[in-house]
């Protein structure tokens, strides 16, 4: 049995995208002339910067553009390198790629039973391009190839007019219900819910799809965490255009991991001084164990969904890799060693808050 020793977020630093939604980052900010990314290092370095002796064990990577992840033609053989240092792989896409998929599921067997595709389901976006059958192709596509999936919305307020309508197409092409995410307006400081609707009406909504996603993700959007996070020793976020990381969205930079792959990691948690108003996406970090005081459900839960014919979106060795926690292969700190980590992460902390007035 494999166990998680690490949660890497990568930021995969392409800004655009082949659809074009409403409720997208890259719509929210207007950033639809970008380029893409140059990931030449990222191609080159990759596999030997994330080895599993460097990290410490096999891990759990995902990675997410702020526009579509797989529009840089590098992805695939960047996949298959990070697939071929050990690691279990998700991805964020859009599923309209079809070149892309038919790249991956050429990956070896032992690879693709390590990989996992997070379908967004632009639902609108889809009819309008004419592409719904396209998506729902590549999701066999994925699903024939032995490769785990799970299929999610967006719960935009413009989608509410067509909820029976999309509920039908999932139950028909999918045999399940899609599960629903939770949005965040990115043109606001702490990230509020992206929805014109009072938070009651919002969840009454989109809580008829049943979500176990949706549900855990709502209940705690919002919530300032102040226990102890091991965010920046059991996880870490990678941007990986430059290579640079931090101990998570907003904390201190831990270096860069392309400049030397044969340099150890100086990994520090965050302790009980997270910068962030709110875990945003805690769904992932909270429900691998990053903060262990709190129970939460298994990731696996999260993302899988059983269809009409008994099979499962999450095939058995990722499905299994999903349940487990990260203390099961970490060990937890001692009341000294958090006070250590408290106090530097207190000093960083502290710095950008000064950093933040002076600005002002």
């Amino acid at each position: 049995m494999d166990l998680i020793k690490r949660f890497i977020e990568c930021y995969l630093p392409v800004k655009t995208c082949n659809m074009k939604c409403k409720y997208c980052y890259v719509t929210q900010n207007g950033w639809w002339k970008n380029g893409l990314p140059d990931l030449t290092e990222c191609n080159a370095k990759i596999e030997s910067a994330l080895n599993m002796k460097r990290l410490g064990g096999r891990c759990m990577i995902n990675i997410c553009g702020t526009g579509e992840t797989l529009l840089p033609p590098e992805m695939p053989e960047i996949l298959k390198k990070i697939l071929n240092a050990g690691h279990y792989v998700m991805v964020v896409t859009n599923g309209t790629l079809k070149s892309r998929f038919e790249e991956i599921i050429k990956f070896p067997e032992e690879m693709r039973a390590r990989l996992f595709f997070k379908f967004s389901f632009h639902y609108l976006e889809l009819k309008r391009l004419g592409k719904m059958n396209d998506f729902f192709n590549i999701i066999s596509m994925v699903d024939n190839a032995e490769i785990s999936y799970t299929v999610e919305i967006t719960p935009d307020d413009g989608y509410i007019p067509y909820i029976d309508e999309i509920k039908a197409v999932c139950m028909d092409k999918l045999g399940a219900l899609c599960h629903v995410t939770v949005t965040r307006d990115e043109r606001e400081k702490e990230f509020p819910l992206l929805t014109k609707l009072p938070r009651e009406e919002f969840v009454r909504i989109w809580s008829s799809f049943n979500s176990e996603l949706f549900d855990f993700k709502e209940s705690v959007f919002g919530e300032k965490r102040r226990e102890f996070c091991y965010a920046g020793l059991w996880s870490f976020n990678l941007n990986l255009g430059t290579g640079d990381i931090q101990q998570c969205y907003k904390g201190k930079s831990m270096g860069n991991i392309y400049q030397d792959t044969t340099a150890p990691i100086k990994f520090t948690a965050v302790g009980n001084n997270c910068a962030d108003g709110h875990c945003f996406n805690a769904h992932a970090f909270m429900s691998f164990g990053i903060i262990p005081e709190i129970q939460t459900p298994e990731y696996a839960q999260l993302r899988n969904r059983t269809t009409k014919d008994g099979s499962e979106w999450l095939k058995p060795r990722m499905k299994e890799f999903m349940e487990r926690r990260l203390s099961e292969a970490n060990e937890e700190l001692l009341s000294n060693e958090k006070k250590k980590a408290n106090i530097h992460s207190f000093h960083y902390k502290a710095a950008i808050k000064s950093l933040f007035k002076s600005n002002d």
